[in-house]
Formats: C-alpha cells, structure tokens, sequence
C-alpha cells in the first residue's frame, strides 16, 4: 500500500505553531486564542490535496461535454491514444455498473403527495446523453498533467445538440426540452408545506397583503482551494485510499462507498487535509473521484487529478438559484398573520447529494426567524436545467429564508406608512414567551430577541442617520440604512464521534468526525479539552483527518461541529475523569469516593497528596497487573448520542452611500450584536461572522452565475464573475449578547453561517432605502453599479415624463 500522507499535524510541528504563548498554560473558554494553524498557514506550510504525491503517480484530466443538452453519438478516443505519455482512455462503456454506482439525493425530503422525490441517479461519466455544459463524458491518464490535458482536448467527441432550457420556472412549463424521459416536466419534487387553509384565512382577513418577487442569485462557490483528489489502489487487500478536501472523512467515505464504489466502508481510507474553504461544495459526491478510483484499479499506480479554476467553474456544484413570490398577510397595527412563499428551485442538470435542502427545508425552517408569524406555508419545485447542478452553500436555506422575510417588512413598512424598527418591533418574540413554538415547528429555547435589536441600533447611531443622509445629499450621494433581524436553525441531532486518547509522549489527543475546512476548530476543540481536563494546549492534539483513526462521526456542516463535538468532548472528559478517580483512588491508596479532580489533577480531598492526569494515565499504561476494577488506561472511545438544533441569532445593522451617477454603492459601516450562546473562542467567532457577512456582500452587490439561452456560463472566469475585494468590506462592529442554550453542555449555538444569513438581507434593504429617494423599491441582486444606475435614469425619466 502507498504511504499515506499523515493525519494530522506532527506533535513537533504543532508545538512549533503553538509557541511560547501556550507552553505550560491552560487556555479555556471564552479566551480569545488565535489560530493554532494560522502561523503555518501563513508562511505557506499548508498541506492541501494538491500538495499530497506518491511514488510513481499519474495524472487524470477530464473530457466534458461543450452541449449543454445533446445526444452522445460517438467519443473518438483514436488519435488521443496514440499521444505521448497517455496510458488509458476511458468512457462510460469501460465503467461496469456492477462495479460502479450512481450519485443520488439520499435525502428524505417526500414530494407534497407524500411520495419521495424523484432521482437523476447520476453516472460516473455520462452515457446516451449530456445534460449540462461541462458535463463529464470520458477521461484520460497520462505520465504527466500536461500530457493528460493535451490528450483530452484531441478526444472527439460527436453530440447531436438539442435545445437547451436553463431557466427553472420555464423548464417546468408544457413543451419545454425534458431532460429525462422518466420526469415529466422536469419537476424533482414538489414540495408544499403549511396549512393552506389556515393560511388562506389570514390573508382574507389581513388588513394589508405585502407581495414581492424575489430572485435568490445563482452563485459560483470559488472556493480557495480547488477540487482535487489522489487515489491509490492495492490490489492485494482490494483497499482503496482517496486524498480529497472535504467536510468530514466518515461522509466522505460513505458516500463514495454507497454511490462511486459498490464495496463495503472498510475497503476505503478516505484522508484529507488542509481544506481551502468548502462552504458545502466539498461535501457532497463528485464524478472525478469515481474517475480517480477506477483508473487507480485498473492501471496498479496512484493516479491525481487537480481541477483548474476554470473548469472548477463548471465541475463544482453552485449555489442558491431559486426565484419566490412572497407575501406576508398583516394587521392594521403592522402584526404579522402569516407567510407564504410560492416558487421554483433551480437543481441544475442533476439532482446533487444535498441539492434539495436549501430551497425546501432549509428555507421553511428559516423563514419564520425571530418574529411571532403564526402561520407559513411554502411551495416550491424543484427542477431540472441544462446547468450545473446546484447544492448546499453557506447557510443552505438560512440565508433565504431570513431573505425573504427581511425584505417583506421592509415592503410591508414602506406600504404601511411605518418605521421599519417598530414593524419589528411589533412582532418580535419575546423573552417571557420563551421556549416559543414556531411556526417552523421547532421550539426556540432561549434568545432575547428585542434587546439585542435596540443595541445593534445604538452601536450604529440609528438615531444620528438623518444628520449623515442630509450630509450626503450635499455631496450628491444617496445614503440609506437597514437593520435585519435574523434566527438560523442548525443542523441537530446527529451522532458525533468524542474519542480521547493518551499517547506515549505524555500528549493527550482528541478524535472526531466533525471536520475543520478553515474554522479552526482545533483551537476551539483545544480550549475546551484544556479547561476540562486541565492540560496545557501545547501537549493537546486533534485529529479529524484520518477515516481509519476515526472510523465514525458526522462531519461539518450546518453550523453543528461546536456544538456536536463540543459534547462529545465533554461527555468523553467526564468519562475520562471518571475512570481517573478510580486510577488514582488506587495510586494514592484511597477510597473513590475521597478523589477529588480539579485543574488537571487527581487528589484526595483535604490533603496535599495527589497526581496530575497525565502521570496517571502514563502509571497505569505501564502497569503490569491492576487490581480488578481498576481501568488500565484512561482512553475513552465515546459516541454522543446527538444533541437538538439550536437557534443562533441578532441584529445587523448596514448603511450605504450610492453615487447616482455611476450606481456604485459602498457599505459605509456595518454593525452586528449576536447571540451564539456560549462563545469559546471569540476571535474565532469575529473571522467567522466577518467571513459570511462578506459572503452576504457578494451576493447582495456582484456575485452572479449567468447563463446564456444555449446553457453556456457566460460567467466562466472571475475576468466575469466578481468577488467582494477588500476595498469592498466595511469596518465591521461586532458585540456580543449570549443567551447560552441548555441543549448541550457547553451553551453554545453555532456561529458560521449567521453573518451570511444577516448580512445579505440587511445590505440589500439598505440599498433600496438608498434608492427609496428615488421612487425604486425593489431591485433583484445583485445590486451591481449598472443595474442601480440604470434604474435610477429609468425612474428619472418616468417622473419627468409624468410631470
């Protein structure tokens, strides 16, 4: 078997990174530690796929399809074979199926008549037909990456182009191009949830209807680091080993088993290093990996492949694409009666792993946020295009549904002739209603939902904003301001692997399935192993990297690994101190129920007799006979049982200017106070919101994924596609106002995707405030200079017109 890159950082490397600043010290929760990886990271020491290589390795590139839509005829392999350094050219005709599975949805999202949604079930390589432009139809091996993409441009490849159709709602219309002979109207699922009659209701009775068409852009993930995989192969175990970036090995490894691999687990060592960032896109399957596997099998040597940024363009999945109408039925007073949300998910050519969720379930559970609505109904279709397939992106639904209902009250308080706070006001839950059922279904346990609303508005002068429009106006600017409250519901109640180990160079490492893509989860993990076992972070380790050391756990994802792991490791570290007390009672040669553990030390209370845990764990490991009863090792291989969803929320505050004449807007200043339960580390925290805030950003002002009506991206290069740069990003005022959770042991809520969830509808409402002044309220992202400009001459000219 090739020698598999490590599985961790090595315990000499670690206390290098660690420094002085941890030696000999404790650093527990709530202590604002800084990265342990950053400093390595930061000179370049990463260990990421593409750094990963094995003896004698070849290299894979992909053919794919340049038809969005058309018949496969033919893939002429002829002239590509005879092509220095080549070694194997390879179509769906050379993949068995009896070897090789399809990627499929496994989620049990059913359709609205209770039956389960309908799946693309999704080759390797695609066969008979191609659906999307990119689509992966066959794939070279060569000695060398260049040889293998000089190969794989000579494949010929004959397709019958059909029509293309790329556009969800027109896809889902009688007539349009079918993508599937077996899914009529292109419809995956049709998804309806909420009592339609009770909504109905309140409509009729509502004393105004506030109804607004929203598009929830289509966006290209652009991760930092690419895709990329390294498969090896030994045929005398029949055991595969796969080097990819991803949110959790155990997944991973699953994943690619029930769809890539028709093989048990065990016949696949999944590893993964540094991740560049994922925010889902690193999560679900891909058909490059099954690609990778095969080639490693049949030619007996490694084989890499590393995607190219413009390729990755098309090969990764994307996110959001989904178009709703939403209306929000209210009181005279501005009180919500209820919500409902009518549209069409955009899934692209195939149904990805997680594809469904975030039109579906992500959006139902979010929409509700932190307002008393007593009633939501959603319906959405899902549906098939001639594009990339679309998946789980920071916040998978979080976003949308805060989106969604953001932008309502502010529609509904323009309309209503009310402040937009106090139509907040109006309908927030309240702390003596906690625990509050929503309407969601799920039971909020703490929050102060109000207060943290008044603060956000005191940090950012609210009161004070009349003075800096009037001195805007002046300079011929717009100005506007918006605040956006927001609720996410993690993901919950998923088993987590809490493995804690002593090693032999008196280290103590913590294993878990949970995985860190750039959260810095290890520093997290740490402080919390620290403070309850008492161990300076320089001896502490991590590992999460390795799926035959961890062997279970759930992964990242849905902002749940503090709050999963997290209890893991405190269930673990009780076991662990449990056992030591017996270890020690028979040390010390004293009674169980005399030890007393604190600070990282076993003793026998009102003496000054006792024994630190790590020389405790190092004596009884090097025991020769024990006592009965008496454990011969502190080890502890745990498995929490799943901990609830919680409920992370806040208020955001975001005032731009806009120079009329050139549509171009800059967020002058962002404010956000947040409650993320228990903060264990709050620089963390601060990277984490800063991140999805700008995430937010992008989407709300440039991020775009375009295609043309042929299914071309015309949005293929960032040459195309704009990224927020840090010109773009605001100063960012974050305060904190924990309401810890009882949920889980630590208190804590989650904290990653909160500031995309917030920051996207807040920066959009405070353009639309901006251009209010105009007589324009309502544009769909993203807010692009050309498109604010051009609204506001078209507003200019209807008012001249009209006077």
């Amino acid at each position: 078997m090739p020698t598999s890159m490590p599985s961790s950082t090595p315990p000499e490397r670690h206390a290098k990174e660690s420094g002085a600043r941890l030696a000999s010290q404790n650093y527990g929760i709530g202590q604002p530690v800084r990265r342990l990886e950053d400093s390595r990271l930061l000179r370049g020491q990463g260990r990421y796929t593409d750094d990963v290589n094995l003896p004698g390795q070849a290299y894979l590139a992909m053919v794919r399809s340049p038809y969005a839509h058309g018949i496969l005829r033919d893939v002429d392999t002829q002239e590509a074979r005879a092509m220095p350094g080549v070694l194997g050219i390879y179509t769906a005709a050379d993949l068995d199926p009896e070897t090789y599975g399809t990627i499929e949805s496994r989620l049990p999202i059913k359709q609205r008549d209770g039956s389960a949604a309908l799946s693309t079930k999704r080759p390797i390589l695609a066969q008979g037909k191609v659906r999307f432009a990119g689509d992966p139809v066959a794939f070279v091996v060569a000695t060398s990456a260049s040889a293998a993409r000089d190969a794989a441009e000579a494949v010929i490849l004959d397709i019958m182009p059909l029509p293309a159709i790329v556009d969800a709602q027109a896809a889902s219309q009688p007539g349009a191009p079918e993508l599937y002979d077996d899914i009529p109207g292109n419809v995956v699922l049709d998804y309806h949830t909420g009592d339609s009659a009770k909504v109905a209701e309140a409509f009729a009775k509502a004393a105004h209807v506030v109804r607004l068409d929203m598009d929830n852009t289509r966006l290209v993930v652009a991760a930092m680091e690419p895709r990329s995989a390294l498969a090896a192969y030994d045929a005398k175990s029949g055991r595969y080993t796969l080097h990819i970036p991803t949110q959790g090995v155990i997944g991973a490894r699953n994943l690619i088993t029930k769809d890539l691999l028709r093989v048990d687990p065990d016949k696949v060592h999944v590893i993964s290093g540094d991740v560049g960032g994922s925010f889902g896109m690193k999560m679900g399957n891909y058909p490059e990996y099954g690609c990778a596997l095969h080639a490693a099998r049949v030619l007996g040597r490694p084989i890499k492949w590393t995607d190219e940024r413009s390729s990755s363009f098309l090969s990764d999945h994307q996110g959001r694409a989904s178009n709703f109408t939403g209306e929000l039925a209210l009181d005279a007073r501005g009180k919500i009666l209820a919500l409902r949300l009518t549209g069409f998910g955009n899934m692209g050519a195939y149904l990805a792993t997680f594809g469904l969720i975030s039109p579906t379930i992500g959006t139902d559970k979010n929409a509700a946020s932190v307002y008393a609505t007593p009633q939501i109904e959603l319906d959405v279709k899902c549906v098939l295009t001639n594009t990339t397939f679309v998946s789980a992106y920071r916040g998978a639904g979080r976003p949308e549904g805060n989106f969604f209902i953001e932008r309502l009250l502010d529609a509904a308080a323009r309309e209503m002739n009310i402040d937009p706070t106090d139509i907040r006001r109006r309908n927030f839950i309240k702390p003596s209603q906690m625990p509050f059922k929503a309407a969601s279904g799920f039971t909020y346990d703490s929050g102060n939902f109000p207060a943290l609303f008044e603060r956000a508005l005191e940090l950012a002068d609210y009161k004070g904003f009349a003075k800096r429009k009037r001195e805007s106006r002046k300079k011929g600017l717009l100005r506007g301001i918006a605040v956006g409250a927001y609720l996410e519901v993690t993901a919950g109640n998923i088993p987590e692997l809490g493995k804690i180990r002593f090693n032999d160079d008196d280290t103590v490492t913590f294993l878990t399935g949970s995985f860190d893509f750039g959260q810095g989860h290890r520093t997290a993990y740490l402080q919390v192993l620290s403070e309850k076992l008492g161990i300076p972070m320089d001896r502490l380790r991590l590992d999460q990297n390795d799926s035959d050391s961890v062997q279970r756990g759930g992964g990242s994802g849905g902002s749940r690994s503090l709050m999963a792991s997290g209890a893991a490791l405190v269930e673990a570290s009780d076991q662990v101190i449990d056992k030591g007390k017996i270890a020690a009672a028979h040390m010390l040669e004293s009674a169980t129920d005399d030890i007393e553990f604190r600070n990282g030390r076993f003793a026998i209370a009102g003496t000054d007799r006792a024994i630190g845990i790590v020389e405790l764990a190092r004596r009884i490991r090097q025991s020769a006979k024990l006592p009965d009863g008496v454990p011969d090792t502190l080890d502890v291989d745990h498995m929490m049982a799943g901990v609830p969803s919680t409920f992370p929320n806040g208020a955001q505050v975001a005032e731009v200017e806009i120079d009329p004449d050139t549509g171009e807007t800059k967020v002058v200043s962002y404010v956000g106070v947040n409650d993320f339960g228990t903060i264990v580390n709050p620089l963390i925290v601060a990277g984490q919101v800063h991140g999805g805030i700008v995430q937010g950003l992008g989407q709300a002002l440039m991020e775009r994924a375009i295609y043309n009506e042929e299914g071309q991206l015309i949005t293929g290069s960032f040459m195309d596609y704009a990224l927020p740069r840090a010109a773009d990003v605001p100063p960012i005022q974050l305060e904190s106002m924990p309401s810890p959770t009882a949920t889980n042991p630590l208190g804590v809520k989650g904290c990653g995707e909160a500031g995309c969830a917030a920051g996207l509808p807040t920066i959009v409402n405070a353009v639309i405030a901006a251009l209010a002044d105009e007589g324009i309220h309502h544009l769909d992202m993203p807010l692009t200079p050309e498109k604010i400009w051009s609204a506001i001459v078209e507003a200019r000219a209807a008012r001249k017109t009209s006077a």
